[in-house]
């Protein structure tokens, strides 16, 4: 009446495989791949020698963590080796150079960044006691919360018109 439920294990194996390559794809980390693998060879190829179920998850258990623990880390280094690591976000904009929108009072200012964006700047500590108008060069040297912090730059010599040259 009832179907041995055993004798399905093999569509767990492909769920538990089929979940972990999408979680892979999510993370991209390669351990998720691992473990698929080890689901599909450790569980489902032990299922196919008749293997019962405690063996065939201890086999799967098994075959992922020796594929996470010694060929991820492989794979891994194989796939950055040799690439420069890509700053985003506020990492990318230090040592990006920047205009003074308006003059800088007591240390606190505006900039345009080279990308285009308006930021609130204040002038780094060893730079606070300088003198920047309305179009001067500047260097962002940190970002700090929503404010870019920035020193003069050495071409930084705008006139007192706020012409810039």
């Amino acid at each position: 009446m009832f179907p041995d439920l055993f004798a399905y294990t093999w569509v767990l194996w492909l769920v538990v495989v089929v979940a972990a390559v999408v979680a892979e794809l999510l993370t991209l980390s390669l351990v998720f791949a691992m473990i698929a693998a080890g689901a599909l060879i450790g569980g489902l190829g032990t299922w196919l020698l008749h293997w019962p179920v405690a063996l065939q998850v201890v086999a799967a258990a098994a075959l992922s963590a020796l594929l996470v623990f010694a060929i991820r880390p492989l794979l891994y280094r194989a796939l950055v080796h040799g690439k420069p690591r890509q700053l985003t976000n506020v990492d990318a904009l230090a040592g990006m150079s920047a205009r003074a929108t308006a003059s800088f009072v007591e240390g606190t200012g505006m900039a345009r960044l080279a990308n285009g964006e308006t930021w609130t700047a204040r002038l780094a500590d060893a730079h606070e006691r300088a003198e920047v108008g309305t179009g001067a060069r500047l260097t962002v040297v940190a970002i700090e919360g929503a404010t870019a912090v920035v020193a003069p730059s050495a071409a930084s010599t705008p006139s007192a018109t706020g012409d810039t040259p």
